[in-house]
């Protein structure tokens, strides 16, 4: 499963899971806007990083938060090519 679909899958997950509303993504899609809150963000996030074995918050030592679906995604492929 490529990356962009295991992303796509786990925010599914958890949108349904958190009985959140997710909006169709597509790579304009602003995170902010995806029915997604901070708690859907932090469990994505582990359940990417247990996953793929990467977390690409801490990986760095840059800041750089995302801000569409298409961001969310390349951080965690940049991240796994390293």
């Amino acid at each position: 499963m490529s990356i962009r679909l295991k992303v796509l899958s786990i925010m599914q997950q958890v949108a349904a899971e958190q009985e959140k509303p997710l909006a169709a993504l597509t790579d304009q899609t602003v995170l902010a806007d995806s029915g997604l809150d901070s708690l859907c963000f932090a469990i994505i996030v582990a359940r990417l990083e247990d996953d793929l074995g990467v977390d690409p918050f801490t990986a760095s030592d840059e800041v750089y938060f995302p801000v569409t679906f298409s961001d969310f995604v390349a951080l965690y492929e940049n991240a796994a090519a390293v």
